[in-house]
């Protein structure tokens, strides 16, 4: 399978993420001049849900749709809490809207998901971080602290438009983990049990676009060549996690951000070189691609390679960095070892004790 993008030019494609649901996918430079005619064929009375930094671009778009924008929503929550997403859900049906735009990273297309999965509207994507959520079909919510996650097609969007322009404002130290939190999406997807030629694929070239783009939008935010990589990474990413089930790397990231309010692509930083490092043994398949990818030598050199890189970025390689107490440790390792996901490697509550020390002193693994 050829995938598009490699050479940095526009693209239109259309993404298979479920069996019978495909993504519509724009990407190019200046794409978000499209959205405004674009929205009008997939539905009327339009809702645009944005984040803060975001401003200028729903304005854009705002003021390209004229009448059919019928309401917004222009500040988001992050990890989705219940009453945030009942207030969403009840504004939509107040204004009879017809369709969902986000314009954001993950908080804007978790509260669009979230509406979504209660209406079952329609949604545009229009991502400005490396979240990658907007290719999958999982949603998430928390409650009192308990973050709850689930799959449901009606989540899916129907379009994502990707224009890397919006991402060059992204500060540099969200650039590097909101990376290394599409790293995880491309590594986990890699893995997974129900992995597929297909989706592998997807997922070394994401990690490949990555390694290249990340370093130099760190360095050089403007740098328009490095951002594209990135942002192209971060959709293939996307791509691979939303076809696959996900493991270890994201329970532990979902209960640390949800439970402890920690923020989830900077968990991700923290966890992967170590989540990687130990699930190296049950998995030299996959971690082959990886290597590939990576430009390694060995499947026992990705958890160390990808400490070095976060460490590159200045991306979080340490939970204690984060504001997590260490006596979470082990209430943590209790959550995870009573309800285990499926991982290639079996896990005890004493090796996420084990994990968890480790990442929560940012030492670098060891092979």
């Amino acid at each position: 399978m050829r995938l598009p993008g490699a050479d940095g030019r526009p693209f239109s494609y259309s993404a298979s993420v479920l069996d019978d649901h495909a993504v519509g996918v724009i990407f190019g430079r200046g794409s978000v001049a499209q959205v405004a005619r674009r929205a009008r064929t997939l539905g009327s009375r339009i809702m645009i849900i944005s984040g803060r930094h975001e401003a200028d671009a729903a304005a854009a778009v705002s003021a390209d749709l004229g009448d059919d924008l019928v309401a917004r929503i222009p500040d988001v929550v992050q990890h989705v809490p219940v009453d945030v997403a009942a207030r969403a859900i009840d504004a939509a049906r107040d204004a009879e809207v017809g369709l969902l735009i986000s314009i954001g990273g993950g908080s804007a297309t978790g509260l669009a998901k979230a509406v979504a999965r209660d209406t079952g509207l329609p949604i545009l994507a229009v991502p400005t971080t490396y979240a990658g959520s907007e290719m999958t079909p999982i949603w998430g919510q928390t409650d009192h602290g308990e973050k709850t996650t689930g799959r449901d097609p009606r989540v899916l969007p129907r379009l994502v438009v990707y224009d890397p322009v919006l991402t060059i404002s992204l500060p540099a130290d969200l650039t590097a983990a909101s990376g290394m939190n599409a790293l995880a999406h491309a590594l986990e997807s890699l893995y997974a049990p129900d992995a597929t030629p297909r989706s592998s694929e997807v997922a070394e070239e994401a990690i490949r676009s990555l390694a290249y783009g990340l370093p130099e939008a760190v360095a050089r935010p403007d740098d328009l060549e490095a951002r594209t990589a990135a942002l192209r990474g971060a959709w293939l990413a996307g791509w691979a996690l939303g076809s696959t089930t996900m493991g270890l790397q994201h329970k532990l990231a979902h209960v640390l951000a949800g439970r402890y309010q920690l923020p989830h692509a900077a968990v991700h930083s923290a966890l992967l070189p170590h989540v990687a490092a130990f699930n190296a043994p049950a998995v030299p398949v996959p971690y082959a691609r990886a290597v590939l990818a990576l430009g390694l030598g060995g499947p026992d050199e990705v958890g160390p390679a990808l400490f070095d890189l976060a460490t590159e970025l200045h991306a979080p390689t340490s939970l204690a960095e984060l504001g997590l107490d260490h006596d979470a440790i082990p209430e943590v390792a209790k959550i995870i070892g009573a309800a285990p996901v499926g991982n290639p490697r079996d896990y005890t509550e004493e090796n996420v004790v084990v994990l968890m020390e480790q990442a929560y002193l940012g030492t670098k693994p060891t092979r």
